[in-house]
């Protein structure tokens, strides 16, 4: 329980009506949690305004409404029935203070390492989580797969949950033992002030790339490079790729104090020695460290991209004091599910899942894998429906382009027709000379690339990664790849 006065004081506001010795329960910014034991932040959203919603709000006995709109109590009831009104200039930060005294400024009892970027983000974060586990730094997580906090996974929805969301998953870090947490912040996180209000200990920029751009995401790259940017702003210590050409805009207005990583030897630390590890059906990486920090280092996933992903977290864990040997036992062996994920069925050839579910995501995994001179790369990929169609193009004309074999089928429907989606994917496939097969049944498609492997090949099961549903005509079934390779495992042994 907490006074209204506690909950307000770490921002401005103005007091339209009511008090603020009332004691409350709770914060919440959905109408349909409000009760009256709690506070109503009404939040302007892209699609739905929480000022709308004041009276249904008021309708369920919530007595207490923070707002950024000109609100007065008999807008909300017919009569002033002890309506506490709080006026400020954005809900938005409001919620993110009100949340942080809510449970307590979680965010100050751990050591916090946010990372953003168009991609390596959910790696990064693993690989720094598993580092700093390795020694003994009890870690959470709070990205795109979800969040850990100790044996507990919770899934959510965005990559960066909301700021109610993100000071919970804290407060049940730190009553859970963690001593931090590594999270990942995405571009519209920060443009929507969900971690406002936080001052992480550390910043990590991995990359950018044109992305998230269009109606209710980002008006254009511009503004895109701006919101992720904001970052650094709110770190003490910024960790940046200087490989990257946006690095000088990440840094231009940065509060934190800069280090950097690359493969160039004006960075701070820097790799080098770069050698592609392939055998016994497992793919990796090594490279050799120098700088601030100087060994040879092994990472358990492969590509270039993964170089980036661990100098990254080997500079952070140095930054926080880390021993050599811990950094590079947990390099070893850290994986992500759906991410370059290997799944060992066979030393003759290499079966993986990645969540690629785009053109530059697709084209990028397709060219690491190049990098080891497979036999074949054999692309199997659908794509989600209720999606722009243009996506459909780039992704069929992308692997026609660079895979030996794409095998088409199904992805997440949606309220679309596979058969429908698929001729959309050909549209782009049919502009290349690459050869194709047409599978619709996503497990039919799997079965068929594992029965049809050749000594030597790479297949690629791309677009679901860490998902374990496939979704259509507005139902989720259960559909894991890793489960549904299981069964096309006892199925092939079955049929000796």
């Amino acid at each position: 329980m907490k006074l209204l006065s506690e909950l307000v004081k770490d921002f401005d506001y103005t007091v339209v009506s009511g008090e603020l010795d009332t004691t409350l329960n709770d914060v919440v910014f959905d109408s349909r949690k409000a009760a009256a034991d709690n506070v109503f932040v009404c939040i302007v959203g892209a699609v739905t305004d929480g000022h709308d919603y004041l009276g249904g709000a008021y309708d369920q006995g919530c007595r207490v409404f923070v707002v950024e709109k000109n609100v007065t109590a008999r807008d909300i009831a017919k009569k002033d029935d002890g309506v506490t009104i709080i006026r400020v200039e954005n809900t938005k930060r409001a919620l993110a203070c009100m949340s942080a005294a809510l449970f307590d400024a979680p965010a100050g009892k751990l050591k916090t390492i946010a990372v953003t970027g168009t991609k390596g983000k959910t790696t990064t974060t693993f690989m720094i989580r598993d580092i700093l586990e390795k020694h003994g730094i009890k870690t959470g997580i709070i990205g795109t797969t979800g969040v850990y906090v100790g044996e507990q996974y919770i899934k959510i929805a965005n990559t960066t949950p909301a700021s109610y969301d993100i000071h919970h998953f804290f407060q049940m870090m730190v009553e859970e033992g963690c001593a931090a947490c590594v999270m990942e912040v995405s571009s519209q996180a920060l443009k929507l002030d969900r971690t406002y209000g936080i001052m992480f200990d550390y910043g990590i920029f991995t990359n950018m790339a044109p992305d998230h751009i269009g109606k209710n995401e980002h008006a254009d790259y511009a503004e895109y490079v701006y919101c992720k940017s904001l970052l650094f702003q709110q770190c003490r210590h910024g960790v940046f790729n200087i490989d990257d050409k946006e690095t000088v805009n990440m840094v231009k207005d940065a509060s934190c104090d800069i280090h950097t990583y690359g493969l160039t030897d004006n960075a701070d630390l820097y790799a080098d020695g770069i050698e592609y590890i392939s055998g016994e059906g497992r793919l990796g990486i090594g490279f050799d460290v120098h700088g601030v920090w100087n060994d040879h280092i092994e990472v358990n996933t492969p590509g270039r991209f993964s170089v980036y992903n661990a100098l990254a977290a080997i500079l952070v864990s140095e930054l926080i004091g880390v021993d050599t040997e811990n950094v590079k036992e947990a390099l070893l062996t850290t994986f992500v599910k759906g991410r370059v994920e290997q799944i060992k069925i066979s030393d003759k050839f290499i079966l993986m899942i990645d969540y690629a579910h785009n053109a530059m995501s697709m084209e990028s995994i397709l060219k690491t894998m190049r990098e080891y001179h497979p036999k074949r790369i054999v692309s199997l990929f659908g794509c989600g429906g209720n999606r722009s169609k243009l996506r459909r193009y780039e992704m069929g004309e992308t692997s026609g382009r660079l895979a030996d074999l794409s095998v088409i089928t199904a992805d997440n429907s949606r309220d679309e027709e596979v058969l429908d989606i698929i001729e959309d994917i050909k549209v782009g496939i049919d502009k290349t000379e690459g050869e194709y097969v047409v599978i619709p049944d996503r497990k039919e498609a799997i079965k068929y690339t594992i029965v049809n492997a050749k000594e030597g090949d790479i297949i690629l099961l791309l677009g679901k990664g860490h998902e374990d549903y496939q979704e259509i005509k507005g139902v989720k079934y259960p559909f894991d790849e890793r489960v549904i390779i299981r069964e096309i495992l006892t199925e092939i042994e079955k049929a000796k």
